[in-house]
């Protein structure tokens, strides 16, 4: 397949030079990206999925650390049952 290529000039910063440059545009309008500029890119990717990442440990931190209290509350209310000759264990009589 060949891909229809189109110069254009793009007007930004490249070598610590602010400048028009000749760029190779698709044609959907978009800008071929420079390899610094894929490698950039892919460094953002990385560092939003290692933060996606980081946030979702966090949750599951949060997660297991809210079951822990409820198993806790609820060995605590347990122990109380049993105090008053309840078996919480116990299945219920329909």
């Amino acid at each position: 397949m060949i891909a229809e290529l189109f110069l254009g000039i793009w007007q930004g910063e490249r070598l610590c030079q602010t400048m028009n440059w000749l760029r190779w545009w698709d044609t959907e309008g978009n800008l071929l990206l420079w390899s610094s500029e894929q490698g950039q890119q892919e460094r953002q990717r990385v560092q939003q999925e290692r933060q996606r990442a980081e946030q979702e440990s966090q949750r599951a931190e949060q997660e297991s650390q809210r079951a822990e209290q409820e198993r806790q509350r609820a060995d605590i209310l347990a122990a109380k049952l049993r105090e008053l000759g309840i078996d919480p264990d116990a299945t219920p009589i329909a």
